[in-house]
């Protein structure tokens, strides 16, 4: 114990390294059932749970958690992904809930650092962070490892699965809840915003020629823990904030092979 309060980089370190690999996994899951859309939404309807678990003495995670949740059963009873307004009434929730947020934060009377909720404060980490890090790990490890099965056969034939007796309805309900796990324990590394390009940049770099989604999975994380270590390296280094600079070089991992591709 003396060792980690003495050494204040080791608990960020430790979160970088989960978040890295636990973020672009969960993307791999999202992106294969077409459902990356959905980190977006929970995203932003994580901040009304926050506001209110605040008001009412209960941790700001556990709030979080629900609300972002309840925004995605509020976006999934209006709508479903085959409508042609599917993204309208997604994006239209995730405004509503994130300016919900927002005026709950004065109308409550409580204080709210929104820069680190938003774009994360993750050299500030504590043990509390990280616990919430490691729960959404094992959580996301435990649906994968007892539904693998029924996860790859979802995203492949969602209406041949519900034919053949899987309950397709409650696997999406688990996937929106561990989505939501792991957007808040992210929320300490590059915040419930940011999270976006940490779940769906390394899955891109994953899935091209994956032969199973295991595989991709496994690609996916190795590209994740890469980026966020660079990323962890460089804020140290230059004095920067560390969700933003994560941020910027999953766009760069991006552009930088395309224009490699060119010359």
């Amino acid at each position: 114990m003396s060792f980690i309060n003495s050494s204040w980089w080791f608990v960020p370190l430790i979160i970088t390294i989960f978040s890295g690999i636990l973020c672009p996994a969960m993307g791999t899951v999202l992106i294969t059932h077409r459902r990356l859309l959905q980190v977006n939404l929970i995203s932003h309807c994580v901040l009304p749970g926050l506001a209110l678990a605040l008001g009412l003495g209960i941790h700001p995670s556990i709030g979080g958690v629900i609300s972002g949740l309840v925004g995605a059963i509020i976006a999934e009873s209006l709508t479903n992904k085959k409508s042609e307004n599917y993204e309208a009434v997604m994006n239209t929730i995730l405004a509503g809930m994130l300016g919900f947020g927002v005026l709950l934060i004065p109308l409550l009377g409580i204080r709210i650092d929104l820069e680190a909720v938003l774009f994360g404060d993750l050299l500030t980490a504590n043990l509390g962070d990280l616990l919430r890090t490691i729960i959404a790990f094992l959580t996301f490890i435990f649906l994968v490892t007892l539904g693998y099965e029924k996860v790859v056969y979802v995203g492949l034939d969602p209406e041949g699965a519900s034919a053949s007796g899987i309950n397709v309805s409650l696997l999406n309900l688990a996937l929106s809840f561990t989505t939501a796990l792991v957007i808040v324990s992210s929320m300490s590394a590059v915040g419930v915003i940011l999270v976006i390009a940490l779940v769906s940049t390394p899955t891109l770099l994953g899935l091209d020629k994956a032969q199973s989604l295991r595989i991709a999975m496994m690609r996916s994380s190795f590209f994740g823990l890469c980026i966020s270590l660079l990323g962890f390296i460089l804020s140290i280094v230059f004095n920067l904030s560390p969700g933003p600079a994560i941020s910027v070089i999953c766009v760069a991992s991006l552009i930088i092979p395309k224009i490699g591709n060119k010359f």
